[in-house]
């Protein structure tokens, strides 16, 4: 296309009130840097004189299609942008295509999502200091446990809710999805709810995880209060979060903001261990899921929740016998963060390999390692690891 990116815009004001966009959260000097010989990147679209008054380019704002190809921008995008001078494509989450043909794309991706997109250097700091502080005790585990309103309300899963907080999931339902019948049970037996904090706290323990376990807990606003909390504590009672372990006032005041989300998402990727509870649309889960897999095969647990949902539907209806070993049947299936090839439809964030990696024996001599690759990880890759970097 050849053309030139303006800064993107953050759509963070329907859920999370916060509209410090790109400029709030990312390092916007060292995004531009890194992408230099990618695209040209500009901060604001340009402006123009005509008829002695200075004006602005006004962009045709597009809705691309879901999972367009990239034929798609080279030409209707494209012819647009000539037509117009500047298109903004709104809103832009998964449109585009995350399998193409063209190897360099995909490497693209990798060097946005994984060196380009860098927070803030304050943002950096404070999670660093967070992480160093859980490690003077040992190693940790962190866990996004994504049982907030709006993944409650998308999934449909009300039936273990008061009739008053079902009556609030509908309604947040009705405000911001589109309508569609969803029967609890029927959700719930092919693993489509969010596992429930006593779910993962059962889950964990079956894996040999005691209470001793020190946990960092990387989540907005859990639905339901701390009644659905308590079980889980009675089973691991370390648990910390970005306030427990560092409560400076700038992130108590953003617990709704992005300044929370970010520290969580650098502390979840330094962690020893991260799980995901529900990695379906959950771009955070997803993109930690690839971004740990990219530095280094880092040890993640995924629950296969349609795999667990029968064994902990027996277990409420107290067929307890066998249950654990029940559950560390299904999870012996699972892939602890290693390489491993990516099979429909796990999606390209989650797992960049092989295209964003180089092989020691490769078919395409494209993707073939350097002769020094020894050096270039024990140099380069590690100054770009978010543990290592200048703060």
């Amino acid at each position: 296309m050849n053309a030139t990116l303006v800064l993107p815009e953050l759509d963070a004001n329907s859920f999370w009130h916060d509209n410090s966009g790109f400029h709030g959260i990312y390092d916007v000097e060292h995004f531009i840097k890194v992408l230099r010989y990618d695209v040209h990147i500009v901060e604001s679209l340009p402006e123009f004189r005509k008829n002695g008054m200075t004006k602005k380019i006004k962009a045709l704002q597009i809705n691309p299609p879901r999972d367009a190809p990239v034929s798609w921008y080279t030409t209707v995008a494209l012819e647009k942008m000539i037509q117009h001078g500047a298109i903004y494509l709104t809103p832009f989450s998964h449109h585009l295509s995350e399998e193409v043909d063209n190897p360099e794309y995909q490497r693209l991706r990798c060097r946005v999502n994984y060196h380009a997109l860098r927070f803030k250097p304050e943002i950096m700091s404070l999670s660093q200091s967070i992480v160093d502080k859980l490690r003077t005790q040992g190693r940790f585990m962190s866990i996004h446990l994504r049982f907030e309103i709006d993944m409650l309300a998308f999934a449909g899963c009300f039936d273990i809710f008061t009739p008053a907080q079902q009556k609030i999931l509908k309604k947040y339902q009705e405000e911001n999805f589109e309508p569609k019948k969803l029967v609890y049970n029927d959700r719930r037996a092919i693993g489509k709810c969010p596992l429930t904090p006593e779910e993962v706290g059962l889950l964990l323990r079956a894996m040999g995880f005691d209470s001793s376990t020190r946990i960092y807990l990387a989540a907005g606003e859990l639905f339901g209060g701390e009644k659905f909390m308590r079980p889980f504590r009675s089973l691991f009672p370390y648990v910390e979060n970005h306030s427990s372990v560092d409560p400076f006032e700038d992130l108590a005041g953003n617990i709704r903001g992005l300044l929370g989300p970010a520290v969580d998402y650098m502390v979840c990727l330094l962690s020893d261990i991260f799980m995901p509870t529900y990695d379906g649309p959950s771009n955070f889960a997803n993109n930690l899921l690839g971004h740990r897999l990219y530095h280094g095969f880092l040890t993640t647990l995924r629950p296969d929740r349609k795999g667990l949902a029968p064994i902990f539907i027996d277990r409420e209806k107290g067929k307890t016998a066998g249950f654990e070993e029940a559950v560390r049947q299904v999870m012996r299936k699972a892939n602890f963060g290693g390489p491993h090839r990516r099979i429909s439809p796990e999606s390209f964030y989650t797992n960049s390999w092989p295209e964003c990696f180089c092989q020691l024996s490769p078919q395409n001599p494209a993707d073939k390692c350097p002769v020094n690759v020894l050096e270039i990880l024990t140099g380069d890759l590690d100054s770009s690891d978010p543990s290592k970097q200048d703060l």
